[in-house]
């Protein structure tokens, strides 16, 4: 064998690697009927136009463009969240970068080693897609909220607002930053967790049912626009519901504590008594509570991810931006003072996303373990029982 026969024989394996087991026969008959060429330029034209051909099915241009999307917001979203000279914690806060990155990038590709393919419903690549939008909105939105929430202003009328009681001890113009090693662990092991379960419920390995992904979605994303027309700006008295001031938030807040509770509970049901099979047969009782209980926890999951996300990005936007907080204040003539003031209840406020993220989840599995509980599923499917050949002991 010559050095050419090897050079394609190296390219030919490398291809087959690269595409599916299911299309690894296809290369090796096209390498197979390249013996049936005569030798030379002819055969090596073959060869040519076989490779090129299959590294086209391996790269495919909707996955290279999937990559090249999902750098570039990469990127975007580390850049923006890159910590400043003047803030504290740099170091942990560029780990925090690092490792959100590369946790988006590695754990698709896990998942897809041990829990198998995506599943190919719309619903299924929405919360993938989606959520890891999500969470690199929230990179860089909760870098700008900490390190205003950290920052010691220069004016002593201002550190009056910053620190009222006990006065500010960092250095005047400078920004602790996020938290220190022991804060930032517990929000990758967050960033884990909420990628992991979404991730693992989108596979087809999980066996959630398309109807039981839209369910979930759609109950979380109606959660999402009423929680984030609740709080856009937090849970603080000065930064909650700035377009609904007053008694005329009521309605809206009524309604976003029933989708607290009941909107998990109600999604679980409703994916439980209509869980089917691929085929439309029914599932066993089980099943078709699992498929209510993952349909409960998409529900707030998503819901807190996406609610997060948005509340968070509008208070990093309205600190850098001044017509967003004039806007937001409905074109009210505020002071310096007053401004500064509004600024710090909002950026305090936006710890409230932290605590959505940890806690809506748990609710939503405890309603819709409830709600599926408590729904009337039916008796079981019958078994089917396995003939037994007649012998002559049994007959």
């Amino acid at each position: 064998m010559n050095r050419l026969n090897r050079v394609a024989v190296a390219v030919a394996r490398a291809l087959a690697w690269l595409l599916p087991a299911g299309r690894r026969d296809w290369v090796a008959a096209v390498w197979a009927e390249s013996q049936e060429v005569p030798p030379g330029l002819a055969r090596l034209a073959w060869r040519a136009g076989g490779a090129w051909v299959l590294a086209r099915e391996a790269l495919m241009p909707r996955r290279l463009g999937r990559g090249a999307v999902f750098a570039a917001a990469a990127g975007a979203a580390a850049w923006a969240a890159w910590p400043q000279p003047t803030v504290g914690h740099a170091a942990v806060s560029q780990f925090h970068v690092i490792a959100t990155v590369l946790l988006l990038a590695g754990l698709p590709l896990l998942a897809r080693r041990f829990f198998g393919p995506a599943t190919p419903s719309r619903a299924g690549r929405f919360l993938r897609v989606f959520s890891c939008a999500a969470i690199l909105a929230l990179m860089p939105a909760f870098a700008i909220v900490e390190a205003f929430a950290e920052l010691t202003p220069k004016q002593p009328a201002y550190q009056r607002i910053a620190c009222p009681f006990q006065g500010c001890g960092a250095v005047p113009g400078n920004s602790t930053g996020g938290p220190p090693w022991a804060g930032e662990i517990p929000l990758i092991l967050m960033t884990i967790a909420y990628l992991g379960v979404i991730l693992f419920l989108t596979s087809q390995r999980s066996q959630v049912t398309r109807g039981t992904l839209a369910i979930g979605a759609g109950t979380g994303l109606l959660f999402s626009v009423v929680m984030y027309a609740v709080a856009p700006l937090g849970l603080t008295n000065d930064a909650t519901d700035p377009w609904l001031p007053g008694s005329k938030a009521d309605p809206l807040v009524a309604l976003a504590w029933i989708l607290l509770f009941g909107g998990p509970a109600a999604a679980a049901a409703l994916a439980a008594r209509r869980g089917r099979a691929p085929g439309g047969a029914a599932l066993p009782r089980n099943v078709r509570m699992g498929q209510g209980i993952a349909a409960g926890v998409l529900a707030n999951g998503t819901a807190a991810l996406f609610v997060s996300a948005l509340g968070t990005g509008t208070t990093a936007l309205m600190l850098r931006s001044a017509w967003l907080l004039r806007w937001l204040n409905h074109g009210q003539h505020l002071t310096a003072i007053a401004a500064y003031r509004y600024e710090n209840n909002a950026g305090g406020g936006a710890a409230a996303y932290l605590f959505m993220l940890i806690w809506f989840p748990v609710i939503g599995l405890f309603m819709s373990a409830l709600g599926a509980a408590c729904t009337p599923l039916g008796r079981p499917a019958p078994r089917e029982l396995t003939p037994v050949p007649a012998t002559p002991g049994n007959q």
